[in-house]
């Protein structure tokens, strides 16, 4: 998959008292972007288990730097690409544009894990068909 693209639209509850979306909006449409990416290849962010644990992908790091301002009613492509799919985790970029501006980037790292009943998160392997659907692209940052 070279790239992955949705859209979305500001609401007014995502903007702050300036009428700007307040910065952690964009760490919440990154995920989004991550799931609907994961539905756009028939997976699921969490599938669970006979024994009642669940594969799950919790974040190990996520960034953003933000380069120009969104407001409410404004319509938001984000572009979401595989940077590195590793062994236990999956790094993927994701770009936020307006009106074809680049107005936020941001990288999330995540590792793929069986989550425990007990709350116990233990990094497995990435497996199929998460494997067998998932493929790097290269991120062309536009500015």
């Amino acid at each position: 998959m070279a790239q992955f693209t949705t859209r979305r639209r500001v609401e007014f509850s995502e903007t702050d008292m300036a009428g700007i979306v307040h910065f952690a909006n964009f760490y919440r449409w990154m995920e989004e972007a991550e799931h609907d990416f994961f539905r756009s290849l028939g997976l699921s962010i969490m599938v669970r288990q006979p024994d009642g644990s669940y594969i799950g992908w919790p974040r190990v790091s996520a960034t953003c730097n933000f380069q120009a301002p969104a407001t409410y009613g404004d319509e938001i492509e984000v572009q979401l690409n595989v940077e590195r799919i590793g062994v236990k985790s999956l790094t993927l970029l994701i770009a936020f544009f307006k009106d074809g501006q680049q107005i936020a980037h941001g990288r999330m790292k995540t590792a793929c894990c069986l989550c425990h009943p007990d709350g116990r998160l233990e990094s497995i392997e990435i497996g199929s068909p998460y494997r067998d659907l998932l493929t790097e692209s290269t991120f062309l940052e536009r500015r």
